[in-house]
């Protein structure tokens, strides 16, 4: 009968429903309180660097710091960057937060970057933009030493410090050596920092130049006597083109005699002169001698000739004598003969020995 009470079933739902709330609110104020409690990390995670970013006017939002949480970009380091660049006054309108996280997102150095910048700003004679000083730190080159060196610039030895060779060997027309050491101020040329050649290419192309230019001279007394000709026949060729340096000077720091490399190669080629008629005259030599050979062997094969012809003398005096062509007579006649010349030689073989 109760439960068929229309007031209790309406006590009843009532009752439910305001549990139903009660349960609602509480998880509504817990909710609020986890989202309260996270926001308040995310306060004091943030809350140093968003003082700092708005008291110095660097427009870093707080919105801003936590998006960097999620993009894994630290805070620490483009806040720091873009205060410096506010305080130094760099009048870059692409030197923007988001531009900061993308070079520090595509690996640069956010801070060196900032710090070139402004050390270009204050020489006031380099021309440095946000674009160009990220592309020379993404290229892999130390913008700041760049900037340094084009405010300061830097020797470079010639030969370089640490190598073999302590000195330029280069021969001038009269066969002297000369050894040259030479120092090269250069500075930083920023246009052409990215893709240009380091200074290793400076180095090599001053010592060609030192080279030629000694190479070019008619005695090396001149060298000795204006050695800024060397300078100006090197400058004058524009060696840095094309570089990541500009030739501010060459000084020749010291120039040594060395050996008469003239006198030298014309011995040796003396030397090798004799070597060619001694080889030539010992081919004439053996020539000679196997012409002699050849002589000496032709006249055994007259000799042998001449003995078999002599051989076949008495067979046909036979013959003859067979055949009647030939008289007793006459074979006494020819053996005279031939006594009478053996006479006639064996008295001019005397003759010729008595007078020897």
């Amino acid at each position: 009968m109760l439960m068929n009470n229309p007031m209790i079933s309406n006590l009843i739902v009532a009752q439910n429903d305001l549990t139903t709330l009660q349960v609602l609110g509480i998880a509504a104020i817990l909710l609020g309180l986890f989202f309260t409690f996270i926001f308040f990390i995310f306060f004091l995670s943030y809350f140093r660097w968003w003082i700092q970013s708005f008291f110095t006017g660097a427009k870093v939002s707080f919105v801003d710091l936590v998006g960097m949480s999620f993009r894994k970009v630290k805070a620490s380091i483009i806040v720091p960057s873009k205060i410096m660049a506010v305080q130094a006054r760099l009048d870059e309108p692409e030197m923007t937060t988001k531009a900061l996280e993308a070079h520090y997102l595509a690996g640069g150095n956010v801070p060196m970057v900032v710090r070139s910048l402004i050390a270009a700003n204050k020489a006031k004679t380099i021309n440095l933009s946000f674009r160009e000083a990220t592309a020379i730190d993404l290229a892999g080159r130390n913008v700041l030493e760049a900037v340094q060196t084009s405010v300061y610039p830097r020797v470079i030895d010639c030969p370089a410090r640490g190598s073999s060779r302590r000195s330029l060997d280069a021969v001038a027309k009269d066969g002297i050596q000369l050894k040259v050491r030479a120092r090269v101020t250069v500075r930083s040329n920023l246009q052409q920092l990215i893709g240009g050649a380091t200074e290793d290419t400076i180095i090599a192309r001053v010592g060609e130049g030192i080279v030629s230019a000694i190479g070019s001279a008619v005695t090396h007394n001149e060298v000795l006597e204006n050695p800024d000709m060397i300078s100006k026949a090197v400058l004058a060729r524009r060696l840095d083109s094309q570089t990541a340096f500009e030739i501010v000077s060459i000084d020749i720091a010291d120039i040594d005699v060395g050996d008469n490399i003239g006198a030298r190669l014309r011995a040796d080629q003396a030397e090798a002169d004799t070597r060619v008629a001694r080889a030539r005259a010992e081919g004439r030599r053996a020539m000679a001698v196997a012409q002699e050979q050849e002589n000496s062997a032709a006249i055994e094969e007259s000799r042998a000739k001449l003995v078999s012809a002599q051989a076949e003398v008495p067979k046909a005096m036979a013959d003859s004598f067979r055949g009647g062509k030939l008289g007793i007579l006459d074979y006494y006649k020819l053996r005279n003969v031939q006594a009478d010349t053996e006479m006639r030689k064996s008295i001019s073989s005397g003759g010729s020995s008595s007078s020897n």
